[in-house]
């Protein structure tokens, strides 16, 4: 009789995790492990069912358990593994690429990050809160379920009242439009196009289970680069309020050293050539590699503040602790007043303003 395992699944908009865990369930890398799917109500509710015993896993998205840790330990439950995001990147939702919208043209967008890096990488557009828009144009209410407000916006394009919009990929598929879409890649597809960090826990699924779950039942569903993305974001990120989290750009993904040895050739990228080759041109090893990226835009686009990390696998939990230092001192000098070096000089604002 083969060994059974109760899994609830709980959604969200950008995340559809009960879709995903039956598309793995039925592919060729399934678990031996019979599964039973399930479904969740709320964090609250699969917490309970956790509890007593009703469930033996709860999996769900990973920007959920941001701020709930505390009442998932005070329900003895732990993170158990993760699953590595299949499509973290939003996509605008034009006729035109990025590149080529005309000047001045109207692009909505409900994320913050998103809204300064689309400003970053051209100028001249009109990059929109849904809200802010329909008060400028007197449109009335905006939806409050995401579902409604992407299918409004579509409605919007569709009528040329705006030229696109960006949304979650999970969101475009929910709403099964079928209008040309062109996703917002952190590698431009050639050099000088522009890059967009994904939002924090963007299409990351964790896995929730009792205290002494058995591991060996867990690395059958979970995936070890998913598990690296969850404890690098965990650790540098959880601390953070929603405000700040809203403004930030996370990327943590594995690399293969021969990728990283070709995106370096292509880029001239001297310093990331280097991380994978001995002084004399020959690779150094063949372990796989963890890339952290972090940033933070300016309202305008204008700036921006980054730390790019490439460590090996085997090191990655130190050297995640150190850059978290690392990002935190940085954070600090370009977020203060820059003294004068004499009492005559201009007033120098901070590089970059947190708190607009």
């Amino acid at each position: 009789m083969k060994e059974g395992l109760a899994l609830a699944t709980l959604d969200s908009h950008s995340c559809p995790v009960g879709s995903r865990m039956a598309s793995f369930l039925s592919s060729d890398g399934a678990p031996e492990i019979e599964i039973e799917l399930a479904e969740s109500d709320s964090l609250d509710h699969g917490l309970k069912r956790l509890e007593s015993g009703d469930i033996d896993v709860l999996a769900m998205p990973a920007e959920m358990i941001h701020g709930n840790m505390m009442a998932v330990l005070q329900s003895g439950c732990k993170v158990v593994g993760a699953r590595t995001p299949v499509r973290p990147y939003p996509v605008l939702v034009s006729e035109n690429k990025l590149q080529y919208q005309p000047k001045s043209a109207i692009i909505l967008c409900g994320n913050k990050l998103i809204r300064r890096q689309l400003r970053r990488a051209r100028r001249g557009l009109r990059v929109l809160d849904p809200e802010a828009y329909a008060s400028i144009e007197d449109k009335g209410a905006v939806p409050s379920d995401l579902l409604d407000l992407t299918k409004w916006m579509e409605e919007l394009r569709e009528s040329g009242d705006i030229d696109g919009f960006v949304v979650a990929r999970g969101l475009y598929d929910n709403c099964k439009l079928v209008s040309r879409r062109h996703s917002l890649l952190p590698d431009g597809l050639d050099e000088g196009d522009p890059q967009f960090i994904p939002p924090a826990y963007s299409d990351l699924i964790i896995f929730v289970a009792r205290e002494r779950f058995p591991k060996s039942i867990s690395d059958e569903i979970s995936e070890k680069e998913g598990e690296t993305s969850w404890w690098v974001q965990n650790s540098m990120l959880g601390s953070l309020d929603p405000e700040s989290l809203e403004k930030l750009g996370v990327l943590v993904r594995h690399r293969q050293v021969r990728s990283l040895i070709k995106q370096a050739e292509a880029t001239r990228d001297l310093t990331l050539e280097q991380v994978c080759l001995d002084p004399d041109g020959e690779v150094i090893e063949e372990e796989v590699h963890v890339e952290i990226r972090l940033e933070v835009v300016s309202k305008d686009g204008t700036r921006t503040v980054g730390l790019h990390r490439v460590i090996r696998y085997s090191n990655f939990e130190r050297a995640t602790i150190a850059s978290l230092r690392d990002w935190e001192t940085i954070i600090k000098e370009v977020s203060r007043d820059v003294p004068k070096d004499f009492h005559t000089d201009p007033e120098s604002p901070p590089f970059i303003l947190l708190d607009e």
